[in-house]
């Protein structure tokens, strides 16, 4: 009997990965548009499914998620645990996601909002020149495989770059920091913060009044990593007193950001809507048949998530 693998995404984009799915061996089923028997399910494919969704599928074997974060699914109280999370991994993944960095720290360390603005004004606006690239300091929370992309791009650019993550990391040209003890240390250092953390509860609301109080006067901060991590009160607040230069988000509380939000008018503020890098539909179908086939041998997925640990 073939496998059976169950959809949960909103039924319009599901055909986006069904076209290479289904030319797999496996029976795909869709949450919402075919009907099901629960205890026919062997695998799951979603990036936030419904809360108590997953416990109601008996003979569940793993569950892989659309993303390379995990939060939507260990934000379900009733997740069963038991069962192997696998999250999404891709190198073209990675290197998106390391543009849309670079992208925006040269978009700030190079100034061209005022350049933007001097056009506008048919200005010849040549003595706004960037501080030295040499002396200006990154510091990338999180050195998962996507933070040390992003950090050995912006190494190249000849910037200075140091990560913060909860263990010990090694990176080539990177300074690493560790834990509690040694966050204040990497912040007061950080002339541009860019987080790139998985979302747990340790990391939830990291980007906040104390956080950024401890940044260097100027200091400029990019979230491409979840909403969960930013307060964003507390952002618009460090960057109305002028302690923060400004910021760039992807990612926000809620989403789409609502329209009565300050951030979409803020001066100080780039606003892209949660697209810093978008699965390749044809990666993640071939990504989920070839976890489903290792499975199916009784091989553990090299990409399985530590639930304890978040990521």
């Amino acid at each position: 009997m073939r496998p059976k693998l169950l959809m949960i995404v909103p039924v319009p984009l599901a055909g986006l990965w069904l076209p290479f799915l289904e030319k797999a061996p496996i029976d795909v089923v869709v949450q919402d548009r075919d009907a099901y028997a629960p205890a026919s399910i062997d695998y799951a494919l979603s990036f936030r499914p419904p809360h108590g969704l997953l416990k109601t599928l008996p003979n569940l074997k793993t569950i892989f998620s659309l993303g390379a974060g995990v939060d939507g699914f260990l934000s379900d109280p009733d997740l069963p645990k038991q069962i192997p999370l696998v999250r999404f991994v891709d190198d073209q993944l990675s290197t998106e996601m390391a543009q849309y960095v670079v992208l925006h720290v040269l978009m700030q360390h190079r100034q061209q909002r005022a350049f933007d603005r001097a056009q506008q004004e048919s200005r010849w606006a040549q003595a706004l020149l960037p501080r030295k690239t040499e002396d200006t300091r990154i510091g990338i929370l999180g050195l998962g495989e996507i933070g040390t992309v992003a950090g050995a791009r912006l190494r190249e650019l000849g910037f200075p770059v140091a990560g913060w993550s909860r263990t010990r990391k090694t990176a080539p040209g990177i300074e690493s920091y560790a834990g509690d003890s040694e966050f204040e240390a990497f912040l007061g250092q950080s002339d541009f913060l860019i987080c790139l953390l998985p979302l747990t509860g340790e990391t939830r609301g990291i980007l906040n009044a104390r956080t950024f109080a401890m940044l260097p006067q100027g200091a400029y901060v990019i979230n491409a990593a979840r909403g969960g991590h930013l307060i964003e009160d507390d952002l618009v607040a460090a960057l109305d007193s002028g302690h923060l230069a400004g910021a760039t988000l992807d990612v926000f509380q809620t989403e789409p950001l609502p329209k009565e939000s300050p951030i979409w008018q803020h001066p100080k503020i780039v606003a892209t809507p949660h697209i810093a890098a978008i699965s390749d539909p044809r990666v993640a179908a071939n990504f989920v048949t070839d976890g489903i086939a290792r499975a199916e041998r009784g091989e553990r997925h090299p990409n399985t998530v530590d639930v304890a640990r978040g990521y």
